[in-house]
């Protein structure tokens, strides 16, 4: 981590890493149950223990005939073996008696094994003969195509643990184990707001010297898709008392803000002097070791973080696409959320398109000043440069992250 001290103040300079150590330092979200229905994204936000076995009973993973493994044990095509089928059991009925030596009863997929049975051989290896007669022309061994009672998940055990994001598997293995409402971390709500005198909305014509508002709703974008909840305060002027007031407002209504622009150094950069006059606040970093992105602010105002991003559109996707969607799912607890760029980086954002060449896919470079929209547009994914590189050869092999 290294530090430098400016004309106006001190101010301190962080690496990627020492970065993600401090925003570490922020909790997670209040905690909500939503129904299973709506659970798939969420991140649990509590171990889920099993009230049952999963399955319930040994039961059969195909169709054929439930035995003993000792009854079939060398039966084969030239040599099969011969066993009384006493009964087919239909899927939801269980055997009234144990299986005996030399018996077999028939059973379709997913039915109960009746006692005594420990194997089931597949209905394509064997021919009932009539007379209630079955040839096998298999071996089978014990646990052969039977799911064992708790194999899947144990009654009390915990299949599933906080911070685990739910896809479709941990929907479904919720819904095998009866959970209907499901404890996940709250979506984080995410205060959005856009500084500068040059920004106008996106319904005017901007004159020379103004812009459309950008950041505001591709920031919204990237918040949604880090699984939180945007909230647009729309464009404020560069005004200390203005800034201030939206700033207050914002961090009363949401979890955490990203204000754009007024980040780096200059005469209308009000960001820094905004946050300092907030009762409880502290800068952590103004300053972050990568390219694009190295103005960025990083603020705790009480027990919330205040993101200072940079006005320059690429560089503000830049930076919440590496630190401020980890941030948010940090939030909701999963803890694998900043590992991509834990280790220290000199130029974290290399936008790279990928084409395949003589089939070798190759990562080419998409160079562009950081307020050029098409540089991010032209990208498959970011090039991570680590930061005791003096760069990376051409033709070596890299790994790219995906945006």
């Amino acid at each position: 981590m290294s530090e430098a001290r400016m004309a106006n103040g001190f101010f301190q300079v962080v690496d990627s890493a020492g970065f993600i150590t401090l925003l570490e330092r922020f909790g997670a979200v209040a905690e909500e149950s939503v129904c299973l229905e709506q659970a798939y994204g969420r991140v649990l936000s509590r171990d889920v223990t099993a009230p049952e076995n999963l399955p319930l009973v040994d039961r059969s993973c195909m169709a054929g005939y439930a035995a003993r493994a000792m009854d079939v044990f060398g039966a084969s095509e030239s040599n099969p073996a011969y066993l009384e089928c006493r009964e087919h059991l239909p899927i939801d009925v269980l055997a009234d008696k144990s299986l005996a030596p030399g018996e077999c009863v028939g059973i379709t997929t997913g039915g109960t094994l009746p006692p005594g049975a420990d194997s089931v051989v597949m209905v394509e290896y064997t021919q009932e003969l009539g007379g209630g007669t079955v040839e096998i022309r298999r071996s089978a061994v014990p646990g052969e195509n039977v799911m064992l009672q708790g194999e899947d998940v144990a009654v009390g055990s915990t299949p599933l643990v906080a911070g685990t994001e739910l896809r479709s598997q941990e929907v479904g293995l919720l819904a095998a184990l009866g959970v209907q409402d499901v404890p996940v971390a709250a979506k984080p709500k995410v205060g959005i707001i856009s500084t500068g005198d040059e920004l106008v909305p996106v319904s005017e014509v901007p004159r020379p010297g103004q812009v459309r508002d950008v950041n505001s709703h591709t920031l919204a974008c990237l918040i949604r898709e880090g699984g939180g909840e945007p909230v647009l305060y729309g464009l404020v002027r560069d005004d200390l008392d203005s800034i201030t007031r939206v700033l207050q407002t914002a961090l009363v209504e949401n979890d955490t803000v990203f204000i754009s622009g007024g980040s780096s150094v200059g005469m209308r950069d009000l960001t820094i002097q905004a946050l300092e006059g907030l009762a409880d606040s502290e800068v952590l970093a103004h300053g972050v070791s990568i390219s694009p992105g190295k103005p960025t602010i990083l603020a705790r105002v009480r027990d919330k973080a205040v993101f200072g991003l940079p006005g320059q559109v690429t560089s503000a996707q830049v930076v919440v696409l590496v630190f401020g969607i980890p941030f948010l799912r940090h939030l909701t607890g999963v803890t694998s959320s900043f590992d991509t760029f834990r280790r220290p980086v000199r130029q974290a954002a290399l936008s790279v398109r990928l084409v395949q060449e003589s089939g070798v896919l190759q990562a080419v470079p998409r160079t562009g000043k950081s307020g050029l929209l098409r540089t991010l547009i032209e990208a498959d994914g970011l090039l991570r440069i680590d930061a005791n590189s003096e760069g990376v050869t051409a033709g070596s092999l890299v790994d790219i992250w995906m945006i």
